[in-house]
């Protein structure tokens, strides 16, 4: 499993996204760690680099984080509990609810 050296992100891009999203990337490093996560190619955004999602389970939910690979490590672009990744990770690891 990835440590926390093996993540990076832009600050600034980090505060914006705490203030549309209300969740920080050292937070969204936490999806990473679940045992049952959910890895998606991210096919809208894939233009110049993959992209992907991890949908994971937190304290706080499920939570969706778009992130790609860079240089052996994990560059987290965005996060946040969007519903439809809360469904993806439902479904595909069977849960109902």
């Amino acid at each position: 499993m990835k440590r926390q050296s093996d993540f990076e992100w832009d600050s600034e891009k980090d505060k914006s996204n705490q203030k549309k999203h209300g969740v920080s990337f050292a937070l969204a490093q936490l999806a990473f760690l679940d045992e049952h996560r959910v890895i998606l190619e991210d096919l809208e955004h894939s233009r110049d680099e993959k992209r992907y999602y991890c949908l994971g389970r937190i304290a706080d939910g499920i939570m969706t984080v778009r992130f790609t690979y860079r240089q052996d490590k994990i560059k987290i672009i965005g996060a946040g509990y969007w519903r439809k990744g809360k469904q993806i990770y439902e479904r595909e690891n069977k849960i109902h609810g």
